[in-house]
């Protein structure tokens, strides 16, 4: 029964762990154009819910001893094993793709900023949360429309306080890092989180395959009818 327990409590976790990649992505969804990053997390999902039905057969399975019920059930974790050990594979290779992912479409999206469409709803918020200016830092800004435009000023965005009016002789009251390597950061961080938690369920899984095929080889010796021999 802990087994069982124990695959319905890693089901929610891996839900969870899924929700909060997904999640963390979603809100900066204008600068990750590359899709594929959220594989793992869909495998993720994926497995909890397979975890969450099948969990289900495994405590059936052990309250009536059935070899073949066990026998099933070692097939689905065995499964549940490959299948996070394939999310674990992915998430590591996303996880070096993501710099070059947003490299590719910052520039994009800050150039389009206006101060009206989605993308300036996407930067504004970006910089509000990340508290970081510009892609690689606050001279990024003038290259685009917006600041030529806008007497030589940055996004109100970029400031700490509304005493700010976005001027850069007010450096003091800007945030100048960079949003770049601070949304690179924080990806990564959220990838290689996903993937501490696959390892730890993965290995979970590994000793669950042997607790099952132990408690399959005992089923099978009592149903044997043969008794040990003591001298």
């Amino acid at each position: 029964f802990i087994l069982v327990f124990s695959l319905q409590a890693a089901g929610a976790a891996l839900a969870y762990v899924g929700a909060y990649v997904i999640k963390s992505y979603d809100n900066f969804e204008h600068f990750v154009q590359d899709k594929s990053t959220l594989i793992p997390a869909a495998i993720i999902i994926g497995v909890s819910v397979v975890m969450f039905i099948f969990g289900l057969v495994g405590c059936c399975a052990t309250l009536r001893e059935s070899k073949v019920g066990l026998s099933f059930f070692f097939l689905i974790i065995m499964l549940i094993f490959a299948a996070e050990v394939a999310a674990l594979v992915f998430s590591f290779i996303y996880q070096g793709k993501i710099k070059q992912d947003l490299g590719h479409t910052m520039n994009d999206v800050f150039m389009k900023y206006d101060g009206q469409d989605a993308e300036t709803k996407a930067v504004d918020y970006l910089q509000t949360q990340l508290q970081c200016c510009g892609v690689r830092n606050y001279t990024t800004w003038s290259n685009t429309t917006w600041f030529s435009s806008h007497n030589n000023t940055v996004p109100l965005s970029c400031c700490k306080n509304t005493t700010c009016t976005g001027r850069l002789d007010q450096l003091d009251l800007l945030n100048t890092e960079g949003c770049e390597d601070k949304l690179v950061n924080l990806l990564q961080g959220v990838m290689i989180y996903a993937m501490l938690v696959i390892l730890g369920f993965a290995i979970i899984k590994f000793f669950g395959m042997l607790s099952v095929c132990v408690i399959t080889c005992k089923t099978g010796s009592r149903r044997s009818g043969y008794q040990p021999l003591y001298a």
